[in-house]
């Protein structure tokens, strides 16, 4: 089979269902469908997830799995504004999405992988991505790490699934475990970012790092998807004191738009923000990483905003504020009982529902209110700071 032959096969059927058109082998005796399959549903993966990688025909991908964990382009461009210098070295290259847009802040890059398939992908697609300055080392990650000379930054992105396939989230969990290894990361690396699990307990990072600088979640679509830890190297007596971290907030909406927030605990411990039993023209939802992070006290006092409880995350104000967030429009309100839930939901059949300190979860709700999933109206199931449940409807804003 010719190659020219394979990679026009590919441009023809690249928007093929490739579930039925790896049922038709017989159809095309000169092709390795198999390999076609991959190679199709990975570009439909990267034209969602890898936009600028899709648009280059000759790129080649792993198997699902490896697309499935590998980062998308935005969280990897917003990785890669946090560092620059000499070099750089990713210790768990994997499909090396990270490593390539890492790569072009330095002026030389070391992709790590010890999955021959990876290195072998790796070799082919960097060129023609315009990264000749990347080198190919097929290894462990931890072993090349005892030899390499120091860097400026290093990148881990510790593997989070056990020997059965599922899912893990502490961090001894994880392959490589960082902990073990973070000594001589720090001393290998000036700056050490690792990729950790969106899951994991902001507290628990810091109690079992020693050398944090600096905590950054990412969420990409209101979706939390990236916890990421820069280390740096401290003295030995230096202790790191949680409570001055500071911890940044990136919520990506999309390509040219993002929201940002950074803030130290010591500075959500010393916020204000008063708390209301009254709404006013706007209700304001925290960002999923700003849910992550928890810095409710302050996001009121910041944008001058009230509360509806202290654990109902759920702001007001009568004039509109740039929020961190998402803005809606109260257009009515009621408590639970059923004349007023008529008038509140008249002309209602469905609705994007979200609870917040309410006893009910949103399944339950949706089902008492026979509400269908979707459409432009919101509502919300909240607690007032009198104790009162409520239901507000809404417009996006």
């Amino acid at each position: 089979m010719k190659t020219t032959d394979f990679s026009t096969f590919l441009s023809e059927h690249r928007h093929d269902d490739v579930r039925a058109l790896a049922l038709q082998a017989g159809k095309y005796p000169g092709i390795d469908l198999q390999e076609a399959v991959v190679q199709i549903a990975g570009r439909q993966i990267a034209e969602k997830k890898l936009p600028s990688w899709a648009a280059i025909d000759d790129l080649r991908y792993p198997r699902h799995l490896s697309m499935e964990q590998c980062s998308s382009e935005l969280t990897a461009r917003y990785k890669a504004s946090l560092v620059s210098g000499e070099r750089m070295a990713d210790l768990t290259a994997g499909f090396g999405v990270d490593c390539s847009f890492l790569a072009r802040r330095f002026r030389q890059a070391d992709y790590v992988e010890q999955q021959e398939v990876l290195c072998r992908l790796a070799a082919h697609n960097f060129p023609l991505l315009g990264l000749p300055h990347v080198q190919i080392h097929c290894c462990d990650g931890t072993d090349y790490l005892q030899h390499m000379q120091p860097v400026d930054c290093l990148f881990l992105d510790p593997a989070r699934r056990d020997s059965q396939g599922g899912k893990t989230i502490q961090i001894a969990d994880c392959e490589p475990d960082v902990r073990s290894l973070e000594p001589m990361l720090v001393e290998k690396g000036k700056t050490v970012m690792v990729k950790l699990s969106p899951m994991l307990d902001l507290s628990t990072a810091v109690k079992e790092l020693r050398h944090v600088s600096a905590i950054h979640i990412v969420a990409v679509h209101n979706e939390c998807k990236e916890l990421i830890i820069l280390l740096k190297k401290r003295e030995e007596n230096h202790k790191v004191i949680e409570e001055e971290l500071i911890i940044h907030c990136e919520q990506i909406v999309d390509n040219s738009t993002s929201q940002h927030f950074s803030y130290s605990q010591a500075e959500e411990k010393a916020a204000h923000c008063p708390l209301t039993d009254r709404l006013y023209t706007y209700l304001y939802e925290p960002g999923a990483a700003l849910l992550k992070a928890g810095p409710f006290r302050l996001l009121g006092q910041r944008y001058g905003l009230q509360k509806l409880h202290a654990n109902s995350h759920l702001y007001t104000s009568d004039t509109a504020v740039d929020f961190p967030g998402r803005r809606f429009r109260i257009t009515s309100w009621s408590g639970f009982g059923k004349k007023e839930l008529k008038t509140l939901l008249q002309g209602v059949d469905k609705a994007n529902l979200t609870v917040r300190n309410f006893p009910a979860s949103v399944a339950d709700l949706r089902k008492k209110l026979k509400l269908k999933e979707g459409g432009e109206v919101y509502l919300f199931a909240t607690t007032l700071a009198n104790g009162e449940k409520i239901l507000i409807r809404g417009e996006k804003d």
